[in-house]
């Protein structure tokens, strides 16, 4: 049984982690931070709710309901001995779970009593436990959640706008899925979509904090069993350039008009270190609070503290994302498109693209302080194909040609897509 361990070195930033290869075929990083008295643990599965049509070693598709990767995170808690979290309450440490799109997550946090909360979080993932009769009982509880994000205005804008952006792509599905779709599923499917991608070389497991390598591998090569891997297929349909719809609008008992503004990008391939590195910096130079339109927006009174921005990417789906408050949603989607062709045509200033990258490189530098960022971040890049370190280091590098490059083949003012929730009485 081998298990292999590199270190890898920032020479900017002075940091280091181990790159663990174990033997059970699990990917695991550990991040030590000297001096720190809590630890934080997160093991996620590359498997999330766009992963509905697959394979499993060349064999026929597999088409499972919307809304099981987020239905079989909460029934994972589950055993025949009872909860998971009942466990973490006799160790003090704070546990939680999330199903993005593209990944399914289990963590948790402590000061002490780490290897008792490190050995439950090892222990009940790799121990599913699904009856018809619990699986029954959670419908009840999801479509709860599910009618509660119906109710949610910030969820209703972004699934709006998603709607009107992908014609086909999965991503546009609510991650619960509907009332509908839950009721589809049984005890047999979740088993099929654990063996499927809950498979440890599927998985990835990510440590940082006041713990040692010896200490997580103790736990790892008692806990962890060989993995035989295997080759999973996800299939999508083909999803064109162009958006569906430019507008939506929806009604909810709001203060004040909530917006998402949506440009969708090419989706061939997902970003590598020096492409998200130069986007990063763009987005900033574009509309953090020290640029250009930013001001413009709040001099117009169009937004207020709540404006952001992101890119939004995954498997085979890529946008960039403007949203908060605006007493005039249009008028500041068209401000902004009309910033942007500005920026196209001339050019990002030399201040702006300064302003933007020493932004970008003390705010991804500054994270390394917490050990929740840590973690988090490692997972993402790993599952991505991409490494911390490297982005760092590109983000460094970062000439305003490779931003303005980026900016080139971006932010399509002709493929944009506006969700309004507005109160209807206005």
């Amino acid at each position: 049984m081998n298990t292999a361990i590199n270190e890898v070195k920032s020479p900017r930033t002075g940091d280091s982690y181990f790159k663990i290869k174990h033997f059970s075929g699990l990917n695991i990083y550990v991040y030590p931070k000297e001096g720190y008295r809590s630890a934080y643990a997160i093991i996620g599965a590359k498997y999330g709710s766009i992963n509905t049509c697959f394979s499993l070693d060349g064999g026929e598709k597999i088409t499972v309901p919307d809304g099981i990767a987020h239905y079989l995170e909460h029934k994972l808690f589950e055993s025949a001995e009872g909860d998971a979290f009942t466990r973490y309450a006799e160790t003090g440490a704070s546990a939680n779970a999330y199903t993005s799109f593209e990944k399914t997550c289990y963590l948790f946090s402590c000061t002490d009593k780490f290897d008792e909360s490190f050995e439950i979080l090892l222990d009940f993932v790799q121990d599913p436990y699904f009856t018809a009769q619990t699986v029954a009982k959670e419908q009840g509880i999801i479509g709860q959640e599910i009618k509660m994000y119906d109710d949610s205005p910030d969820w209703r804008v972004m699934f709006n706008m998603l709607q009107n952006m992908y014609r086909n792509h999965p991503v546009k599905i609510d991650i619960a899925g509907t009332v509908e779709s839950i009721a589809e599923i049984t005890a047999e499917k979740l088993y099929d979509c654990y063996n499927t991608f809950y498979n440890l070389n599927n998985m990835v497991l990510c440590v940082s904090g006041n713990v040692t390598v010896e200490q997580v591998l103790k736990t790892c090569d008692r806990m962890l069993k060989p993995c035989e891997e295997h080759k999973v297929e996800n299939f999508f349909e083909d999803e064109p350039y162009e958006i569906a719809e430019p507008y939506v609008e929806q009604s909810f008992p709001v203060s004040m008009p909530i917006f998402n503004f949506g440009f969708k990008e090419r989706a061939d391939k997902q970003l590598d270190e020096k492409q998200l590195a130069c986007t990063d910096i763009l987005l900033s130079a574009l509309a953090s609070p020290t640029s250009a339109l930013y001001r413009e927006l709040m001099d117009s009174n169009l937004i207020n503290s709540t404006f952001s921005y992101e890119l939004f990417e995954g498997p085979r789906y890529c946008s960039v994302i403007f949203g908060g408050e605006s007493r005039a949603p249009k008028q500041a989607a068209e401000m902004i498109k009309q910033y942007i062709s500005k920026i196209k045509e001339n050019g990002i200033s030399d201040e702006d693209f300064t302003i933007a990258k020493k932004a970008v490189y003390g705010d991804i530098v500054s994270s390394l302080n917490s050990v929740s960022a840590i973690s988090n971040m490692i997972a993402d890049y790993h599952f991505n194909g991409n490494e911390l370190f490297t982005y760092i280091e590109a983000v460094a590098a970062a000439q305003k040609s490779d931003v303005e490059e980026r900016l080139a083949r971006m932010l399509d003012v002709n493929n944009c897509t506006l969700s309004v929730v507005r109160n209807s009485e206005e």
